[in-house]
């Protein structure tokens, strides 16, 4: 078992219901960090004895600090579908604190043929060895080994953008929760406004699996890339999107978030 699907761990309690513990290893700056419950909330659902199909979107909704080392108790439930679609909920608690942690609704799929069609193309950049590795903050920072392209220094900076190659320490094969997972990997966007960091939490996470299983099943245990760019930064919050791709070229995943900042 690697070390993130071993922090991933859940304990079956009941239809729909799973035990687990908020991994410190998995540590951002505020909490633990959002691609890790992201991850865990899909985890959940995908482990549903009625869960069938391959995970198409999760949007989680953050609303209270999940703190490393906590209980959780975590609540799945099917909320409809047809044969090609289902529709879930899952909820995340923090044992013995008032109110939930955080939200996901998640879309299993059951993927057919059909036409085809990619706007977007991956952007030219040389290969990972190419670049000096990286380890943002926190705990989790030491889980990911990242690349930078583009943006590696974020402050003072006349556009958020930043493409970086990303890959899990533990050489993890790259699946859908390692595609959650890293969905979330990324200097906050508002750094890109001044000299030195500023508080930032993110609100509301999506991602969408666009690659087959047979296309995920491909990358291995390969890096990622990841282009990240802000989109509007006002009002005390911030929205951004990446794309993630596999080093053939191969759009896997996007992604979108809003978060708040001071």
């Amino acid at each position: 078992m690697s070390p993130l699907d071993h922090s991933l761990g859940l304990n079956a309690a009941g239809e729909g219901l799973w035990h687990a513990t908020a991994d410190a290893a998995r540590e951002a700056t505020t909490g633990m960090f959002g691609g890790w419950t992201a991850a865990l909330l899909a985890k959940a659902v995908l482990g549903d004895p009625r869960a069938s199909g391959s995970l198409s979107a999760i949007t989680v909704n953050y609303i209270n600090r999940v703190p490393p080392g906590s209980t959780l108790t975590l609540r799945t439930a099917l909320l409809g579908g047809g044969r090609s679609l289902s529709h879930w909920r899952c909820e995340l608690w923090v044992d013995g604190v008032e109110g939930i942690a955080a939200v996901a609704h998640i879309v299993l799929s059951s993927r057919r043929q059909s036409d085809r069609f990619v706007e977007l193309t991956m952007p030219e950049v040389a290969p990972p060895e190419t670049f000096p590795v990286f380890h943002p903050p926190g705990s989790f920072g030491e889980t990911m080994n990242i690349h930078s392209a583009f943006g590696a220094d974020p402050f003072n900076r006349p556009t958020t953008r930043s493409i970086a190659w990303l890959r899990e320490s533990g050489d993890r094969l790259v699946d859908e929760l390692l595609l959650v997972y890293v969905s979330d990997v990324g200097w906050p966007r508002c750094w890109a406004l001044g000299a030195s960091p500023r508080p930032s939490s993110t609100i509301t996470l999506s991602t969408y699996i666009h690659a087959t299983s047979e296309e995920i099943a491909a990358c291995g245990n390969d890096y990622i890339l990841s282009d990240f760019v802000g989109t509007r930064i006002e009002h005390s919050t911030v929205g951004s999107r990446a794309n993630l791709w596999n080093v053939q070229g191969t759009l896997l995943a996007t992604t979108e978030q809003l978060c708040w900042f001071r």
